[in-house]
């Protein structure tokens, strides 16, 4: 049974209103326990972030870290989206793709460090997310290598153009990245085609190491489902927050 302890979550929800998207983005933001604004905290930045609190249960398993497991106090925001647009914002062939990752960068960075106490480091911000919203992750941290350096990719869609923009760059030595892909998905459909996520993940791991990234990477039984992503969530953590 889940200790009541950390099921007691401070979630604030924010609504800002982006220019750059012409439409009002809305964010989750965890406070961990003890929460004190006089202090200041690493923050863990996520895609879909619904989906994070939702289905990857990413707001207790941070009170069972910090309460239980010694990691020291972190917060989460998590950036909510459409998934009508989802593609179209988080894959890099996206027609909103620029339109996000400047918003992300120009409003959401922003507003969150005015707002809360986070840490403004590169080294103190972890971007977070799954499929694309890995996808769209690395591009971020490789467009900002002065804002982002650490990534947490769950069974990342990197899909040719992204393996492209990867092959492109000559030095990723500031990055470093947490990632997993499930070996069951080898045949999985998205909405734009059916993909090999096992090849895709192997070719962008090389890609990444070749031009200096440290990347932690494995390879488990598990399908392209929350179900196996929030299991494994812990762990990301743990590696860049210890």
């Amino acid at each position: 049974m889940t200790d009541s302890r950390y099921l007691k979550r401070t979630i604030v929800k924010e609504e800002i209103h982006s220019k750059y998207l012409g439409e009002s983005r809305f964010l989750r933001i965890y406070l961990p326990p003890g929460y004190n604004e006089i202090l200041s905290y690493p923050v863990v930045y996520c895609q879909d972030g619904e989906e994070f609190f939702n289905f990857g249960r990413i707001a207790t398993h941070a009170n069972r870290l910090i309460l239980d497991e010694g990691i020291d106090p972190f917060i989460i925001v998590g950036v909510e989206v459409d998934t009508s647009v989802r593609t179209s914002e988080y894959a890099p062939f996206g027609e909103r793709f620029e339109a996000y990752t400047s918003s992300f960068v120009e409003e959401i960075i922003p507003f969150v460090e005015r707002n809360y106490p986070v840490r403004c480091e590169p080294n103190e911000r972890i971007l977070a997310g799954d499929s694309l919203g890995g996808t769209v992750s690395l591009h971020l941290a490789m467009k900002n290598p002065q804002l982002f350096s650490k990534i947490i990719s769950l069974s990342g869609a990197y899909y040719e153009p992204s393996l492209q923009l990867l092959a492109a760059e000559q030095d990723l030595s500031h990055l470093s990245l947490f990632m997993i892909v499930g070996l069951q998905e080898d045949h999985y459909t998205t909405d734009t085609g059916t993909y090999n996520f096992v090849e895709l993940n192997r070719k962008a791991k090389l890609l990444l190491e070749e031009r200096g990234a440290k990347v932690l990477y494995f390879e488990k039984d598990g399908k392209h489902l929350w179900g196996f992503w929030q299991l494994e969530l812990p762990n990301a953590l743990i590696h860049f927050l210890k």
